[in-house]
Formats: structure tokens, sequence, C-alpha cells
């Protein structure tokens, strides 16, 4: 499975990644001792010798559309790009796939409807935990800053980077068949597709949902309200508003917002 996403993700890559890879000049003006970020060159090997101050660097955005190169290897290269539409493009298919082994199993489509509600809750309880204990961890050596860039970091960097805004399928791949176990533990044989099919499509729009925040212009005031919410998680309250999908489990671990930092627009 995992081949056949790599391959799927290079023929998504390969129609973008050269249009949309604008290689920066600019020398990064934080410096760590004596150690400077240019992002001219290869920056993943380059932030963990920021040591203490990487914390303080990463949460100081760049504004652009930039999308700096991570590696040498061109082949490791396109495996940390990702255009939005592949999530949908590659994951909606296995999560019908899933769901259709439940059905035909002798569920019953109310049955079905609430095993796959019941997915996606549990994906937003997990998103939230991925957020805010994964993604927000402190680091400070050089492995652990770099870890942190890879996964998370870059994105708080490079906010407008389209390219590492969604999750890498190889990566959403390796994720999948590690839950996809304890599923299968947690379930029944017959229910735990269905449920984990609902995750993915939980997943999938998280992935959507967060790529259309960032990039999109909203004129309802649902999709208004999320993207300020989240926007503002990234310029204001970097240790608030972990829910991207749904600010629920946020208000539950007491991480929501104060009104007045939430009524911020950026």
């Amino acid at each position: 499975m995992i081949f056949v996403v790599l391959l799927l993700h290079f023929y998504f890559c390969e129609q973008f990644r050269w249009t949309k890879h604008i290689r920066s000049d600019r020398v990064d003006n934080m410096i760590a001792k004596d150690f400077t970020v240019d992002f001219s060159k290869p920056v993943v090997f380059q932030v963990g010798h920021l040591g203490e101050t990487y914390q303080e660097w990463v949460h100081q955005p760049i504004l652009s559309n930039e999308s700096p190169r991570f590696f040498e290897s061109d082949f490791v290269e396109f495996l940390t790009r990702t255009v939005w539409w592949a999530v949908p493009a590659i994951w909606l298919p296995l999560a019908c796939w899933c769901i259709s082994m439940s059905v035909r199993r002798g569920y019953t489509l109310p049955q079905i409807a609430l095993m796959v509600i019941f997915g996606m809750f549990l994906w937003t309880f997990l998103e939230y935990c991925f957020h805010r204990f994964l993604f927000h961890i402190e680091t400070k050596s050089y492995w652990g800053n770099t870890f942190h860039y890879l996964i998370h970091g870059c994105h708080h960097k490079h906010p407008m980077d389209g390219l590492r805004l969604v999750i890498p399928p190889a990566e959403t791949a390796i994720l999948a068949i590690m839950f996809w176990y304890p599923y299968k533990f947690l379930f029944t044989p017959s229910a735990s597709p269905a449920i984990f099919g609902g995750g993915l499509i939980g997943y999938v729009m998280y992935d959507c949902i967060h790529y259309y925040v960032h990039h999109g212009q909203p004129t309802k005031q649902i999709p208004k309200s999320l993207k300020k919410y989240h926007l503002n998680h990234h310029f204001r309250i970097q240790d608030k508003a972990f829910g991207i999908t749904w600010a629920f489990w946020d208000r539950v671990f007491g991480t929501f917002p104060q009104k007045k930092a939430a009524e911020k627009s950026i």
C-alpha cells in the first residue's frame, strides 16, 4: 500500500512542485550563538543548531509563499511536498473501501452511518492530541529541534507554504497502518473498518479545512470563524486553539482562548 501511495504522491507533486517551488535567497536574521539559518541551502539539518533559541525562531513566521528546500536529495525532497487535493484523491477511496467492508458484513445503513460518525468524532480527538501534545512539544536539543521542524515547525515558520500544509501521503500511510491495528483490537472485526473509514473521512476534512483556512477567502460566517480561530493560533495565541475542524476539545481541556484574544483578527 505504501508503494502505491508513494507513486500517487510522486504523480501529484511532479505536476506542481516546480511551479510552486520558490527558492529563497534570504538569510534568516535569527542567530543562535554563532549560527545563522541560511534559506538558500537545505534547512532541515540546520535548524537543530539553533538550540534553545529554536522555539522563538520557529514562531516568528515568514509571511510569503516561499517553499524552502528541506533536503539535498531530490527524492526525499519531493516526499515533503503535497498538493492539497492529493489528500481526498488518495484517502477518500480507501475510506469508502473500509466502510464497504462493514456493509458487506450485514450492517444496515443507519448502523453504518453511526459508526462512520463515531469514527469522525474519534478523529477530532486524535487531531487535538496530535496538535497539542506532539506538534507543540518544547524542544532545544539538535535532534529534537530537527524532528519538530519536520513535523510542524516548518508550518509555523512558513504558514503560507501551500506544498507543506497537508500531511504527506507517505507519512499518513504509516500513521494509518499504526492506527489500523488498535482499531481492530478496540472494536469488533465487522465494525472496525467502518469506524476506521470514518476516521479517514475526518482526517480528509481536517487537512482540506486546514488548507482552506490558510489559503481560502471565506465569505460565510462559519468558515470565516474557522479561519480567524486558526490564524489567531498562528500569530497571537500559539499555546491555545489547537482544534482545527472543531473547537470542542479546546473547551473540554481548557485551551479555548479567552474571549478577547479569540475576537482579535490578524
